[in-house]
């Protein structure tokens, strides 16, 4: 997949579609949720309620389209994010510029949904609220194989908006949109649920994607915005439209908020997503696939390839099973699956129901991380990190067995400070400056208070000798 980023714009290809192209939109703000003036005491308890699985009950809209109550009570929780960045010109020359979205409020002390994508890259967030007041806005964390960010800004007292139970949403559902296009400030438009389930092909790098189709309209300055259904709960957010013209044709896309809430949890947690593995490559269950197995429906997701010594091969589950549901939920398909999974962390036990021979059986499986551990690995985006190009973790429990103390190199943006000293990801950096680094945590401290030319030592595990580089700190 191609994904260009453009000032306000960022657009892939949809091969499965012929000329067709799936817009990411930077909605501008205005979502809004009022709520009542309340006590310290009482927030603290909305925050505890937040994540509470109560909220996973069905929360199904109204009969009534009458969409003035949810409107009235969400707008004033949508807010318009402006991430500044520097771009290169065509005679690559450096200009700042900033791109437009939008974000959720999610609790009374300043916590922001929005999609990475609008904040990618962002040296400066600015967040404006519906009452025109600005903040300067930190970045918590992110995650690129949901499109999903959290920021946080300082104040309290503040309109937020509860999650809805996006598994409860139906086919034929009314849902409203809020967002921020053309700069339209504090927008709503309504529609249906046209789909659940979609993989677009956008999301790069294992991406998830089980979009809740809908035609409510979104244009350019959406992204970010809340999908809410006619009771005011916050049911998606809204993250791309697949196109012809670059503006809404029908088609619009937004993340569910049961796989939001997830992540959002995770990055207030821990700053990253801890996210369970199976250890498995899969594919939807074809025709075709189902005639030769012999199923009875065409329905399922086949499990193509094994990673030996992973979760699912741990739990007895071999090439060729089709799965059919995780912990109770049908899984039908390849995107329902890979949302499922996507909810649980490191560690977690599921069951997952499948058929092997014409037997339906149940496997326990112990989910893993990406290292085949079940440790909970945090990759750090801290701000001084972005701005060098770098993302980087803490060794896990079997590394620091294995090769001691020291911060793994996960990923070097290109063209960065880091990359044009030649660094390549895998490098383990093992002292700054002469001084030891243990951690992430020692990393940072180090580079916060260098200034001038920095020399970071360490090694590569499958190279021998110590391999030194230097770059400058302003």
């Amino acid at each position: 997949m191609i994904r260009k980023y453009l000032p306000i714009v960022s657009l892939s290809f949809v091969g499965a579609m012929a000329g067709m192209m799936v817009f990411y939109h930077f909605f501008n703000p205005v979502k809004k949720i009022y709520v009542e003036q309340e006590t310290r005491a009482m927030q603290t308890a909305e925050r505890e309620v937040l994540f509470s699985d109560r909220f996973n009950e069905s929360l199904t809209s109204a009969v009534p389209t009458d969409f003035v109550k949810a409107a009235s009570s969400s707008r004033e929780a949508v807010v318009n994010i402006r991430a500044y960045r520097t771009v290169k010109d065509e005679n690559y020359n450096n200009s700042y510029g900033a791109a437009s979205g939008s974000g959720v409020l999610i609790s009374a002390d300043g916590y922001i949904v929005t999609n990475y994508h609008v904040i990618a890259k962002g040296t400066d967030i600015e967040v404006e609220l519906d009452n025109n007041k600005e903040f300067q806005a930190e970045v918590i964390g992110y995650d690129e194989s949901t499109d999903l960010a959290l920021l946080k800004i300082e104040a309290e007292n503040l309109p937020f908006l509860l999650f809805g139970n996006s598994d409860s949403l139906a086919v034929g559902e009314w849902v409203m949109a809020i967002g921020n296009p053309f700069k339209l400030q504090s927008t709503v438009t309504a529609g249906i649920v046209s789909a659940k389930a979609r993989n677009i092909n956008i999301l790069e790098n294992y991406g998830v994607e089980s979009f809740i189709q809908t035609d409510a309209a979104v244009n350019q300055g959406n992204s970010g915005g809340a999908l809410v259904n006619t009771s005011g709960k916050l049911v998606g957010i809204n993250a791309a439209i697949m196109t012809q013209s670059g503006n809404y044709e029908g088609f619009s896309f937004a993340i569910p908020s049961n796989l939001t809430r997830k992540v959002v949890k995770d990055l207030m947690e821990f700053g990253a997503v801890q996210r369970g593995w199976l250890g498995v490559e899969i594919r939807d269950v074809d025709a075709r696939k189902a005639e030769q197995l012999d199923l009875s429906e065409v329905k399922g997701v086949f499990l193509d390839v094994l990673k030996k010594g992973g979760g699912a091969d741990m739990a007895g589950l071999i090439p060729g099973d089709v799965m059919l549901e995780v912990n109770g939920v049908k899984t039908n398909n390849t995107p329902t699956f890979m949302e499922q999974i996507a909810r649980y962390r490191p560690g977690d036990k599921v069951y997952i129901k499948y058929t092997r021979d014409g037997k339906t059986s149940i496997a326990e499986v112990i989910l893993r991380n990406q290292l085949n551990s079940t440790d909970y690995i945090a990759i750090r985006k801290d701000k001084i990190l972005q701005e060098l190009g770098v993302e980087v973790r803490d060794l896990d429990s079997n590394e620091k067995k294995r090769l001691g103390e020291g911060v793994y190199i996960v990923s070097i943006e290109n063209g960065s400070t880091i990359h044009d000293t030649n660094m390549e990801p895998g490098y383990i950096i093992t002292s700054l400056n002469d001084l030891a680094v243990k951690d992430v945590d020692d990393l940072l401290e180090y580079l916060e208070k260098s200034r001038g030319p920095v020399v970071v030592k360490g090694f590569y595990e499958n190279f021998p000798g110590e391999y030194p580089y230097t770059f400058t700190l302003q």
